[in-house]
């Protein structure tokens, strides 16, 4: 009998799934997934490995929850001679004690609620499966794996706020995130180009959520992202870097609560805040309003910027890689950053870059350039594989 996986990776609204095979070395898709909330009924959609439909159904939006009980239905339906070993989940803060995947346990559960608010978008939205399938299946185990994981071994300088020490003494430094992201592209940039793997590389994760992250040596050495998710890069709806005497005025003179600080900075700032259009960026693109426009910029800009940064962190800059919804999908935005890094010997092959090749620097380019998709949930997969072998993961 060989042993399944299911992996949860879950969004603000939706949560992407797939079902992992992992009797193999490398875990093998059987099938993916969406639990999609965005509409007034919410629907499970079920696709083969090769985007052929497998199952759909809806429940009412009071009956969520059941909806992975249809998950775990349909796997016992299609997968049945296969043991559903395991749950693992994206959680996306560890904060200070966890630096690897762990089993859910009641204890680490309460510690990781007790780091909600350092990501208040993501946390909750992160846990509340875990709870919704124990009450389902309490003796099924659940394993976490982190976004910030990956970047575990910051240290300072780029670790380091400039605060009071006794401030980092509790916990207040750098964690950053999209750590999976960035561990399963770091991986799949060694196997394409082996050669590159000790070079001075930055990987722009380019999505609703964006960040930034220095490799050396396949290491994370610095990133955008700090203490939260909202730290860095213009995102969908997320300010980015921000001024903290904005935060200080808003409060003091324009008499705006926490709350409501709170909720500006998470759900109506970024894109959206500035082009006072959408935060999906292919709206933006395909929208002639100046608005847009300049929400697009910023973007480029600022990701330009950040990534002119990382390469003061490494000392120079030998490989750009470009993943996350954006980042795969959108050429514009990859030129629009290309040709603001000309100054550092970036150039972009335009004909590579309109067809998303892997690679897509052209024969002059001082720095290579590439477009890799990211795959969360394999990297998820890999752990929980390795968690449940007893193996240790590095």
């Amino acid at each position: 009998m060989s042993d399944t996986v299911l992996v949860l990776n879950s969004g603000s609204s939706s949560i992407k799934f797939g079902v992992f095979e992992i009797s193999a070395t490398e875990p093998s898709l059987l099938c993916r997934g969406l639990l999609d909330e965005h509409e007034a009924k919410p629907r499970l959609v079920v696709k083969g490995p090769a985007g052929e439909d497998l199952f759909e159904t809806r429940r009412d939006a009071t009956d969520t929850n059941h909806l992975f009980a249809d998950v775990l239905g349909f796997i016992e339906d299609r997968f049945g001679e296969r043991s559903l070993s395991a749950v693992g989940h994206r959680v996306v803060h560890g904060g200070p004690d966890y630096s690897g995947p762990v089993v859910l346990t009641d204890d680490v559960i309460a510690k990781l609620e007790a780091l909600t608010p350092l990501a208040p978008l993501h946390q909750p939205r992160c846990l509340a499966p875990v709870r919704t399938l124990a009450a389902i299946r309490p003796a099924l185990t659940q394993i976490a794996c982190f976004d910030t994981a990956f970047h575990h071994g910051l240290a300072p300088p780029a670790s380091r706020f400039a605060l009071p020490r006794r401030f980092e003494q509790r916990g207040i430094r750098r964690y950053g995130f999209h750590g999976l992201s960035f561990e399963y592209v770091a991986g799949r940039l060694g196997e394409i180009a082996p050669e590159l793997v000790a070079r001075r590389t930055v990987i722009a994760h380019l999505g609703n959520g964006a960040s930034l992250c220095a490799l050396c040596n396949g290491r994370s050495i610095d990133t955008t992202m700090g203490l939260t998710p909202l730290d860095g890069l213009v995102m969908g709806t997320r300010s980015g870097t921000i001024d903290p005497g904005v935060l200080l005025y808003l409060q003091q003179h324009e008499k705006m609560s926490l709350e409501e600080v709170q909720h500006l900075l998470y759900h109506e700032s970024g894109l959206l805040g500035v082009s006072g259009l959408s935060a999906d960026m292919r709206t933006l693109l395909a929208s002639g309003e100046p608005a847009a426009r300049e929400a697009v910029d910023l973007f480029t800009f600022r990701a330009a910027q950040a990534i002119a940064m990382m390469a003061t962190t490494l000392g120079g800059l030998d490989c750009v890689v470009f993943t996350g919804g954006i980042g795969e999908h959108a050429r514009e935005i990859r030129s629009a950053i290309g040709e603001r890094l000309g100054w550092l010997g970036v150039r972009i092959d335009a004909a590579a870059n309109d067809a998303a090749r892997e690679r897509i620097s052209d024969g002059g380019s001082a720095v290579d350039v590439f477009v890799i998709a990211t795959n969360e949930e394999l990297t998820i997969a890999r752990h929980s594989a390795a968690l449940i072998r007893g193996r240790n993961v590095t």
